[in-house]
């Protein structure tokens, strides 16, 4: 069974205030070493966008590189490691992450084994859900987790198997957990007025007054932003792997296929598909989910034209049923008729028949084959980040780099040379969740120099080997970076055979 006391393994919160979109940028040649030119559009004083020259100061090497590994964070349990790293482009990072590892007891049918958790959470319009996320998603899993390790009454049941053996059971709680926990978040703040109500406001028909309570702004503020999140679930008693999307945050994992000849391939499997407007999937269910808005549920790719993800926790514009009146009295109840605040815009323009975006997720469940039990094919690795990673690389090339840094390689390799050091194999294909047209340039140099395996893939996002345009695009402040990289998360966890460490410090018992 789970006791009920956990510890966070560098839950690490980052989020951020989004950054206006009306910013473009273009580099103009030559560009001085010390500074260079950012071209910007901006809202001028009679409201109109009008271009504007900014010059800024060129970030050095060294400066960047403590950037990023002021952000790093590395731990280990028995054969597993695992990485962290963020990149913002917000200010603040609306992006967050957790771990956790959840021992089994000596009273668990299943023990010994753990429950390791791992997510990454991408917001926007704010911090506060993916803040949220990042502090009680993997607990509320753990508590509808908590029935499926424990045997039914009875000697009859003794020899039973548990419902964790059911990856159908396990997916269907973790399912359950995400839809429960946005039931919650969203209905918050409508609960607090209910249990505010007095009676002469009942009589007079009006709302309490809650723009003076601290606990209440806390209630609103996560429903009203949104976070797509992504959870993996290793159950190593099992032997079952489980990962849940929710949004457009991708999970790519790396498998080792031995030829029996003391070598073999990595092949690419993307465990998750993007969740927008762009997958046919997303698309088909919308549409059959709001009959008669078949032309404006999806527009350009987003949900009522707005949204971009179609799965997110939050984002209650897009799910609750209130006219702009209804809004109106919200923004008066929790902001004050002084303060400005999201309630003012109302629902999105062609709300019809909300609720128009889910935080159910598709759970997708991979028997755990680890290396060093005689499977021939093994997985090595999993890659967990937010879109800010898979905006600027491929699936096959993540995959790519983080075998490359598995196999030892060093210094500076092109595209072309890596694939002849690490193969890889096509496995399960990317769906596609944004507008990318993907160019392979054979000639694309990466480098490899950082030890966390979570900065050395945003570093090959973000330029690679070639330092000018990596330091020019890293100098980028916010907002104008906005533009160009969002923010970036990136979760590694892999097996290592060579490691037998046991952290008393980064483990609970369920």
């Amino acid at each position: 069974m789970l006791s009920r006391g956990w510890k966070p393994l560098g839950a690490a919160v980052a989020l951020v205030v989004p950054a206006s979109a009306y910013y473009y940028y273009s580099f103009r040649e030559p560009l001085p070493r010390d500074t260079f030119d950012l071209a910007v559009r901006v809202k001028g004083p009679d409201g109109k966008r009008e271009k504007v020259m900014k010059s800024f100061p060129l970030l050095s090497q060294n400066h960047i590189n403590t950037v990023l590994r002021d952000s790093e964070f590395a731990a280990s349990y028995k054969h597993w490691r695992w990485t962290v790293s963020r990149l913002a482009s917000n200010s603040p990072i609306e992006d967050a992450h957790a771990s956790n590892v959840v021992q089994r007891d000596a009273s668990d049918p299943s023990a010994p084994g753990e429950f390791m958790f791992f997510s990454v959470f991408d917001g926007h319009s704010g911090t506060h859900t993916s803040k949220l996320l990042s502090r009680v998603l993997h607990n509320a899993v753990v508590l509808n987790l908590i029935p499926l390790t424990q045997r039914p009454p009875g000697l009859r049941n003794y020899f039973s198997k548990t419902g964790d053996s059911d990856p159908t059971q396990v997916s269907s709680a973790i399912q359950k957990s995400f839809r429960d926990l946005d039931f919650n978040l969203i209905s918050g703040p409508l609960q607090a007025l209910v249990a505010h109500a007095t009676e002469d406001t009942r009589k007079n028909n009006s709302i309490p007054d809650l723009s003076k309570n601290p606990l209440a702004r806390k209630l609103v503020e996560p429903a009203l932003s949104g976070a797509c999140a992504l959870m993996a679930l290793f159950d190593t008693a099992k032997k079952n792997l489980y990962v849940a999307c929710t949004g457009d945050c991708r999970a790519v994992a790396g498998y080792w296929q031995d030829d029996g000849k003391g070598s073999g391939s990595w092949r690419v499997e993307v465990l998750t598909q993007d969740q927008t407007g762009r997958n046919p999937d997303e698309l088909k269910r919308m549409q059959l989910e709001h009959p008669g808005e078949e032309d404006t549920v999806i527009m350009n790719g987003r949900v009522l034209g707005g949204l971009e993800p179609t799965r997110a926790f939050g984002d209650a514009r897009y799910k609750w049923e209130y006219t702009k009146e209804g809004y109106g009295r919200l923004h008066d109840a929790f902001y004050g008729k002084d303060e400005l605040s999201p309630l003012q815009r109302g629902p999105p323009k062609l709300s019809k028949t909300p609720p128009y975006v889910t935080a159910e997720p598709v759970v997708t469940h991979i028997p755990l084959k680890l290396p060093g039990e005689g499977n021939k094919e093994s997985l090595k690795f999993l890659i967990m980040a937010t879109d800010g990673l898979w905006d600027r690389l491929s699936s096959e090339e993540v995959v790519s780099l983080v075998a490359g840094h598995l196999s030892g390689v060093k210094g500076t390799i092109t595209h072309s040379e890596l694939n002849k050091v690490v193969p890889t194999t096509q496995g399960s294909s990317t769906v596609e969740g944004k507008d990318i047209v993907r160019n392979v340039n054979p000639e694309k140099t990466w480098v490899f120099e950082d030890e966390n395996l979570s900065t050395h893939l945003i570093r090959n996002a973000m330029g690679g080997a070639d330092e000018m345009n990596f330091r020019r695009l890293l100098s980028i402040p916010a907002p104008f970076s906005r533009s160009y990289r969002d923010d970036v998360t990136v979760q590694c966890i892999w097996w290592d055979k060579s490691l037998v460490s046991e952290d008393d410090t980064i483990k609970a018992k369920l």
